[in-house]
C-alpha cells in the first residue's frame, strides 16, 4: 500500500493558514489561559515575551522603578494590569501605548509623585484606577479627565498638600463624588495644622483666599502691548506736568516783577 503524498502547493498553503504559535510564558512567571502571573519574582522591568491573548497581567511585589516608552508589548486583549507594591517613581507619557482595552489598572503602593494626563490618554476603556498609597501631593484634574470611561478612582493614603494648589483637584472631586472610592481616607498631610483633615470636608469658603494665577496668551500679549505704551505715556505726562510747573513759576515771577519793578531791576 503506497503512501499518500500531499502536493507541494497544498502543503505550503496549509502551513500559511496554520495559526502562529503563541508566545512562550516568561521564564519568571506562571501562566494559565489568558493570565500571566509574575508576582514576587524580583523583576526590575516588564517581561516582553507575553502572549497577545493575555487578559490579566500581575506584576505586583517586584522592583520595577520606571515604566519607559512602550514598556509593554502590544496587548490588545489586556483587561487587568496590576503593578501593586513595586517601586515605581516615573511613568513615561508613552509607557501605556497598546493597552487600549485595559479596564483596571492598579498602581497602588508605589513611589509616584507626579502623573501627567498624557500618560493615560491611550487607556480609553479604563474603568478603575488605583493610585492609593503613593507619594502624591497633588494631582492634575486632567489625569482623570483623560479617562472617558472612568468609574472608580482610588486616591487614599497619599500625602496631600492642602494649599491653593489642590483647589483644581478639590473641584473635580466635588463634581465626581460618585467616582471617588474611600473618600474618608483622602486626608491632608501638609500644612501641619491641617494634618489628617479630610479633603472632602472643605467648602467653597475654604478657598476664598485663593486666586487663579494662570494667564492666557491673550493676557501676555496685552501686557506686552500696553506696557511700553504706558511707559511712554507716563514720560510724556511727566514732561507735560513739569512744563506746566515751570510755566506757572515763570508767570508768577513776571507778575511779581510787574508789581515791584525796582526790586526786579536790581536783581
Amino acid at each position: 500500500m503506497g503512501c499518500w503524498r500531499v502536493p507541494g502547493p497544498v502543503l505550503a498553503l496549509l502551513l500559511l493558514l496554520r495559526p502562529p504559535p503563541s508566545a512562550a510564558c516568561p521564564a519568571a512567571c506562571r501562566c494559565s489561559p489568558g493570565e500571566v502571573d509574575c508576582s514576587e519574582r524580583g523583576l526590575r522591568e516588564v517581561p516582553w515575551s507575553l502572549s497577545t491573548n493575555t487578559s490579566t497581567l500581575l506584576l505586583g511585589y517586584n522592583f520595577i522603578t520606571v515604566l519607559g516608552p512602550r514598556s509593554f508589548p502590544l496587548l490588545p486583549g489586556l483587561l487587568l494590569l496590576s503593578l501593586v507594591h513595586n517601586r515605581l517613581e516615573l511613568i513615561h507619557s508613552q509607557a501605556l501605548l497598546g493597552l487600549g482595552a485595559l479596564q483596571e489598572l492598579d498602581l497602588s503602593h508605589n513611589h509616584l509623585t507626579v502623573l501627567t494626563p498624557e500618560t493615560f490618554l491611550p487607556l480609553t476603556s479604563l474603568a478603575t484606577l488605583n493610585l492609593g498609597s503613593n507619594r502624591l501631593g497633588e494631582l492634575e484634574p486632567g489625569v482623570p479627565d483623560a479617562l472617558p470611561q472612568l468609574q472608580a478612582l482610588l486616591l487614599q493614603d497619599n500625602p496631600w498638600v492642602c494649599s491653593c494648589g489642590i483647589l483644581p483637584l478639590w473641584r473635580w472631586l466635588s463634581h465626581n463624588r460618585e467616582k471617588v472610592r474611600e473618600k474618608s481616607l483622602l486626608l491632608c498631610r501638609v500644612p501641619e495644622q491641617l494634618n489628617k483633615y479630610p479633603i472632602m470636608a472643605f467648602g467653597d469658603e475654604s478657598f476664598r483666599q485663593c486666586q487663579e494665577t494662570s494667564l492666557s496668551p491673550q493676557h501676555y500679549i496685552a501686557f506686552f502691548i500696553i506696557g511700553p505704551f504706558s511707559f511712554i505715556a507716563s514720560i510724556f505726562f511727566c514732561t507735560f506736568m513739569g512744563s506746566l510747573v515751570v510755566f506757572y513759576h515763570s508767570l508768577r515771577r513776571e507778575s511779581h516783577c510787574w508789581r515791584r519793578p525796582r526790586i526786579c531791576r536790581v536783581h
